[in-house]
């Protein structure tokens, strides 16, 4: 039986004239628009991992939702090329600063959006949902 590999992930965000922009990278193999996403790491709560994700693969920075505000069904791609069941517990990321310099800033591009454009760019169900829930939570605001 194939366990379910979780995965924390940041969905950073700002506004800009009172609308809200989110922050959407690049995969590094197949370059689809994702939000930063990754393991569980030992000494860090899921929100402090979403948030490094968030820096290490956009290269921003800001106050992290303590409770997840989404989680979706996804699928893990292994080193190996096998996928694996996965499901991404996603944090809203208030962005701060973006910084010029990150760790991965030669192995992705990153994007700043509405959440209805976000929607169109993405593949993943679940986080095509999420960018519409999102921008509609705005809009109801």
């Amino acid at each position: 039986m194939t366990r379910i590999r979780v995965q924390y992930a940041a969905l950073p965000f700002r506004l800009v004239d009172g609308q809200p922009e989110v922050l959407l990278v690049t995969s590094r193999e197949t370059k689809r628009w994702i939000i930063p996403k990754g393991k569980p790491e030992k000494g860090l709560s899921a929100c402090e991992a979403a948030a490094q994700e968030a820096y290490e693969e956009a290269g921003v920075t800001g106050f992290v939702s303590t409770k997840a505000v989404a989680s979706f069904p996804s699928v893990k791609r292994l080193r190996s090329g096998i996928e694996v069941p996965a499901v991404v517990r996603v944090f809203l990321l208030d962005v701060q600063a973006i910084l010029d310099d990150w760790p991965e800033r030669t192995q992705r591009e990153r994007g700043w959006m509405s959440p209805g454009e976000a929607a169109m760019r993405v593949t993943e169900s679940g986080l095509v949902q999420l960018m519409l829930d999102f921008g509609a939570l705005w809009n109801a605001a």
